[in-house]
């Protein structure tokens, strides 16, 4: 089994959703795919202290289906599949 990822501070771990093919029903590899900007929670830090020292609640959680922007994140390998650890300020919004 592969290692379990736990994030800190405000940090999120996210799967990234898979590519899909072209409209035409094309195929493009990988290095010619841009990587998709959406994916699913898999894990949640517990949250960043404020300046009282008061924990702050994520507004994630695991399970939520997230849209964040392009360059963000620090892509990592969880389970033999891509992943990113992104602070919660860098995801746009829950996909409902």
């Amino acid at each position: 089994m592969g290692e379990a990822i736990k994030p800190l501070g405000n940090r999120i771990l996210v799967k990234r959703s898979k590519a899909e093919t072209s409209r035409g029903g094309i195929l493009l590899p990988d290095t010619a795919q841009e990587k998709p900007k959406e994916g699913s929670v898999v894990a949640v830090g517990p949250g960043k202290r404020n300046e009282e020292g008061q924990l702050e609640p994520m507004l994630v959680k695991v399970g939520d289906r997230v849209l964040f922007s392009s360059y963000s994140g620090t892509e990592v390998k969880c389970d033999g599949e891509d992943c990113l650890i992104l602070p919660e300020e860098d995801v746009l919004g829950i996909l409902a």
